[in-house]
Order: structure tokens, then sequence, then C-alpha cells
């Protein structure tokens, strides 16, 4: 049973990391050409597009958004059960593009793994980065986050539940720990 520990980001908070994310990417990319937002379901979803609205707001131009469920392809799932299940990829053209694939935590990187596998499949883009809410570390993989909102040491034991308002009614990161009845 997860209990609540304490809440890492209010609405403001959140609200701050990704205005600061947005300006990471333009300065980073010196602009926005050539450059496509994915994010990744479930949470990456509405972050991706709130994301989007940050940089129209600041550069007045419009970044497409994509959605991608990874499910497919990830590699902690049977053989037999990959085939049977339905990865949703919204298609776009990922040749030459500039893609900045989203999620709300970054934790073991096999989500992200999972994809970049998806993404490849869609053409090779001329960069992929990646932007969450939150790292809380405990890597499996070599994957780094290129832009964080937050990074929060965890311990095994610990989660992070970002909750959106698109999806759960509210906007908090709250780090929560199993707890053994």
């Amino acid at each position: 049973m997860w209990k609540d520990k304490a809440q890492l980001m209010d609405n403001k908070a959140m609200e701050r990391a990704i205005r600061r994310i947005a300006h990471e990417i333009i300065e980073r990319n010196r602009g926005l050409d050539e450059t496509l937002l994915v994010g990744i379901k479930t949470r990456g979803i509405p972050l991706a597009k709130r994301l989007a609205l940050e940089l129209e707001k600041i550069e007045g131009c419009t970044v497409p958004v994509y959605e991608i469920d990874v499910s497919a392809y990830r590699d902690d799932r049977k053989q037999c059960t990959v085939d049977g299940m339905n990865s949703t990829v919204t298609p776009f053209q990922a040749d030459g593009k500039t893609i900045v694939l989203i999620d709300d935590v970054l934790y073991t990187g096999r989500t992200v793994r999972s994809a970049l596998n998806a993404i490849m499949e869609m053409g090779r883009p001329k960069f992929i980065e990646l932007a969450v809410l939150v790292d809380r570390g405990h890597r499996e993989l070599p994957i780094r986050a290129d832009y964080v909102g937050k990074n929060v040491p965890t311990s095994h034991r610990e989660d992070v539940a970002v909750q959106m308002q698109e999806t759960d009614g509210m906007d908090q990161v709250l780090l929560r720990e199993y707890q053994q009845d």
C-alpha cells in the first residue's frame, strides 16, 4: 500500500518547471524550427501539450505535438503478450527533425528506450532530446534527460506520483512510500 510522504511540487511549481523547460528548449535549439514534441502516454501527453502552449507564448509559433503509447515496445513484457497489444503512435515524419520526447517521471529508463525504438521506426531524426518533469534516479539503462523540472533522489521503496488536472483532477507531484500492512 502506498502512503503519501511529501508533496514535491504544487501546481505553481509545476507551471514554473514547464516554463523553465520551454526556455531551455528554445535556448538549446536556437529556436523551434523543425522541432516536434512527442508525449509518452499517459501523463507525458498533457505535459507535451502544456509545453507547446508555453513555447507558443514565448516564441509566437506553434510546435506540433504527437502522442506515443510504448506498451508494445516494452522489453519487460513476454513476446506473446506484446504481439497481442495495440501500440499507439500518432504518425509523424521524423526525418531531420528535432524531437523532444516528454514524460512525467524518469526512473529506470526502460520507458524512454521503448519510445526511442518507436520513434526510430518513423524515420531518422536529427536529434532526440528528453524532457521530464521529475528525474528520480535509479537508471538501469544509460539514459539521461536533457531537460528536468526537478531532480528527486529516491529509494526503491518510494514512488513519485505526478497528478495532472487533465488525468487526475489536480496538479501536484507526490513522494509516496510503500508500507506493508
